[in-house]
């Protein structure tokens, strides 16, 4: 007995070393001629490697099972969890439901987490919430690392709410708790409430590490809250985290995204970079109109050996039409394909139409969208009709919106578009028609909203907006400008006395505008802050 052990110990520290599946089969032979198979240490150990491990294999980790007798939790938490990082998540599941109908083992911790996982990659709203119901029965409703895997799985499954529940459920909460409730948060696009749950783990003195600062900055870079990404990256700093790619590209991208190229650069330039990291840098720069610069940075990244995808491409093709650099951004179209292998799509496509469209070429534009394969998308029309606009085109800007309209797309900007066309043409019938069909077809407007960020708080503002809880002080702030406005007796406008009357300046940029709100905040704040 004591030379079997030392046999079985001896097998155990070689399979701890093993790398490959060739050498797990060698040691699992040797294990085989000493009579040791089914030595429920050995055998556990071989199958989780050809489960698990990046050397192993699922199918081999299949077979092997197959020939477990009475396999005990561990062998299904290996199988379970093998499939459930595999490309067949939905066979964990399977394993799961057999272990529950034909095993005398029952779940434990790392049985529902591995479950939960499988029902979260493949959106199984219904198993997860099953599990859950199990996982109460089974007394495992208070266990931290199953709740996480709670919190994970409804966030997955876009049930925000239920995860915070499970969450505020919880009775202790570690890090790792904390990260997947504002990933939750940030996945299912409410920011506010990403941030929020940070500013909870402050007073609890709960730390950071690299995870919690990628979705907290991300939640940044969606609602332009550029202080409260100032402050993370200041916090990065100080736990040596800015040479963490994932933590150096989240905030690239938040300081691109709320319009602060410089912090970006300074940041790119102290990181290993990787695709993204080049890809933030191009995109950045090309959305807000530094097509040099993005230009600069492709060329950089093909010189560092990065092969560009779409949204490098997408990127460049952004800047390229907002600073009207169109022969080159033709030039980088053609080579997406040509060159490079890879497809344009359609916002590759919608580049290329505002670009035209931007200088002047709006039959050109009409002819790409006539060459491409989404001349039925509304997108490339709106381009268009946006672009008719700007060079008060009414020709192109009704063949543009009589496209819309035979897609079912018109909405009210679409409307609003083509008689302002009208109206710089004189046409007032058109504007007339432009009206009705407002009106006759309930066309709805969607509000546009502003923000500004005052002191870490994001507030936002939408069109006759008095929800905000100082609204009387921000309305009266507004009416001593108007005040203003009313004794200078005019505000400079397109009138042919160069001036437009108060009532009008009154209307259209007091109460009926969104910005103001914004404006006045900041006033109030006595601090201009960020907005947008």
């Amino acid at each position: 007995m004591v030379f079997e052990t030392s046999k079985a110990n001896a097998i155990l520290t070689i399979l701890q070393g093993c790398n490959n599946l060739t050498r797990l089969k060698k040691i699992q032979a040797h294990a085989i001629v000493n009579g040791l198979q089914n030595h429920p240490a050995i055998s556990n150990s071989i199958l989780n490697f050809c489960a698990v491990s990046i050397s192993g294999s699922l199918p081999y980790a299949q077979h092997l099972f197959k020939h477990i007798q009475n396999p005990q939790t561990q062998a299904w938490n290996s199988i379970i969890r093998g499939f459930a990082q595999s490309p067949s998540p939905v066979q964990a599941i399977f394993y799961y439901n057999r272990m529950l109908s034909d095993s005398v083992s029952g779940p434990d911790t790392f049985t529902f987490s591995f479950t939960l996982k499988a029902c979260e990659r493949i959106k199984a709203l219904k198993k997860c919430e099953e599990v859950h119901g199990s996982i109460i029965r089974t007394g495992y409703g208070r266990d931290v690392v199953v709740c996480t895997g709670l919190v994970r799985c409804y966030g997955g499954n876009g049930c925000a709410e239920i995860a915070r529940m499970v969450f505020d459920n919880m009775p202790e909460k570690d890090l790792v708790a904390w990260n997947a409730m504002i990933s939750c948060y940030s996945q299912a696009g409410y920011h506010q409430e990403a941030l929020r749950i940070y500013d909870n783990m402050t007073n609890e003195n709960v730390g950071v590490d690299g995870f919690t600062l990628v979705g907290l900055l991300s939640s940044c870079s969606h609602v332009g809250a550029l202080n409260m990404g100032v402050k993370l990256h200041r916090i990065a700093s100080e736990k040596g985290l800015l040479r963490n790619v994932f933590v150096g590209n989240a905030l690239i991208d938040m300081y691109a995204k709320c319009g602060n190229l410089d912090g970006a650069l300074e940041v790119f330039n102290g990181m290993p970079r990787d695709m993204f990291s080049w890809n933030s840098m191009i995109v950045g720069f090309g959305v807000h109109g530094f097509g040099d610069e993005a230009i600069y940075f492709f060329n950089q990244m093909l010189e560092a050996g990065v092969r560009p995808n779409s949204i490098a491409f997408l990127g460049l093709l952004c800047g390229c039409s907002h600073q009207g650099l169109v022969e080159e951004g033709v030039e980088f179209f053609h080579q997406m394909s040509s060159k490079f292998n890879v497809k344009p799509g359609i916002k590759h496509f919608g580049c290329i139409v505002d670009m035209y469209g931007r200088a002047g070429k709006l039959e050109k534009a009409l002819e790409i969208i006539g060459d491409s394969p989404w001349q039925d998308d509304p997108v490339l029309w709106r381009i268009l009709l946006s672009s008719s606009k700007i060079h008060k085109n009414v020709v192109i800007g009704e063949i543009a919106m009589r496209n819309l309209s035979q897609l079912g797309a018109v909405n009210a900007g679409d409307c609003v578009l083509l008689a302002t066309i009208y109206a710089g043409d004189n046409d007032e019938q058109g504007v007339a028609r432009m009206r009705k069909l407002i009106k006759n077809q309930g066309i709805k407007t969607t509000p546009g909203w502003s923000w500004i960020e005052v002191s870490d708080q994001v507030h936002r503002f939408v069109v006759d907006d008095k929800s905000h809880p100082d609204s009387g002080m921000i309305y009266q702030k507004l009416e001593e400008v108007t005040h203003k406005a009313t004794m200078a007796g005019y505000v400079k406008g397109k009138h042919s006395d160069g001036a437009v009357p108060i009532d009008v300046f009154r209307s259209a940029i007091m109460i009926k505008t969104m910005f103001k709100p914004v404006l006045e905040m900041a006033s109030l704040a006595g601090n201009p802050g960020c907005c947008g």
